[in-house]
């Protein structure tokens, strides 16, 4: 069996791209995108370079205060500058981009999937509504499945977690921070969530089934806090997670989405997004391989949650 190694971490000299210079494992129909989140506080531009010259499949433009991650055009462009295309979108669900597209979360979803058409995107990943977004929450199910169904665009709605505190637990989803008891027809399964909602992730392969659309690929602990950290060095399966994909023939995306904001330097931001693209190409290939784990690499602040 050939060890599996590291893809050249330094960054690229500027204007300079490499991708497409490695693709998939042999026989694999999983492809492996990052999330520009991973990059974060850099943005999108810095992120399509990254994935570039490091042979990631393909980009999930998570849409916040970044106004190119609002431009169809600007990100078009990165896009084809570059040569990675655009094959999901993340909606401004999160707190930090509440006031992104107005306050209004049902319109908000629908200029996603708007944006998701233009860039010929398949996908459009979506948190639960929050507790105070009681209107919006009592249409979601039937809000998602009729822009399914009315677009073509699969809207897969993520596994989130409680809000937990030294002494207490909020539920700050509605109507829950768990997809399993929900009616969506598409599911996104994030390990990182997984691991503050102290679930396993491979368990969720079964909870989920053929609702399962899109994965987040990260890794955590059972912390109060969204880690968000580079697979392997947590303690989610993500391992065993890719395999059962590749086992079960699942055609998704497995989506690099990890926090890189503790970062000093462009170069150890490219370790981690090396070490993470090295850990899914591994144990997305069939058959027998070598095992991967991702070096060490600077501790991230456990604060880094999104």
């Amino acid at each position: 069996m050939r060890e599996a190694t590291t893809p050249d971490a330094q960054p690229p000299v500027e204007g300079e791209s490499r991708g497409g210079e490695t693709g998939p494992a042999d026989g694999s129909r999983i492809k492996v995108t990052l999330s520009s989140a991973s990059v974060y506080p850099r943005k999108a531009p810095f992120a399509f370079e990254a994935a570039a010259h490091l042979g990631y499949d393909g980009m999930e433009v998570m849409v916040w205060s970044d106004t190119t991650t609002q431009d169809a055009k600007a990100l078009a462009k990165l896009s084809a500058d570059v040569g990675v295309p655009i094959r999901s979108v993340h909606a401004p669900t999160l707190l930090v981009s509440q006031r992104v597209w107005g306050r209004l979360p049902g319109p908000k979803l629908e200029q996603t999937v708007d944006l998701a058409l233009e860039l010929g995107a398949q996908t459009v990943v979506v948190h639960p509504p929050f507790r105070w977004q009681g209107l919006y929450a009592r249409g979601f199910a039937d809000h998602v499945r009729e822009l399914n169904e009315a677009t073509g665009v699969t809207v897969a709605v993520e596994n989130m977690y409680p809000w937990r505190g030294r002494k207490r637990e909020v539920q700050a989803y509605l109507p829950g921070w768990d997809p399993t008891d929900h009616p969506y027809d598409a599911v996104t399964l994030d390990l990182s969530h997984a691991a503050v909602a102290r679930q396993n992730s491979l368990d969720l392969l079964d909870v989920f089934g053929d609702r399962l659309a899109h994965v987040h690929l990260a890794d955590g602990t059972d912390s109060m806090k969204d880690e968000h950290m580079v697979p392997g060095r947590g303690t989610q399966p993500c391992d065993k997670v890719l395999g059962e994909l590749v086992r079960r023939g699942w055609e998704g995306d497995v989506v690099v989405e990890i926090a890189t904001r503790r970062a000093r330097t462009a170069a150890e931001r490219y370790e981690d997004l090396a070490a993470s693209l090295t850990f899914a190409r591994t144990y997305l290939q069939p058959g027998p391989h070598a095992e991967y784990e991702p070096p060490r690499g600077h501790e991230h602040r456990h604060l880094n949650a999104w």
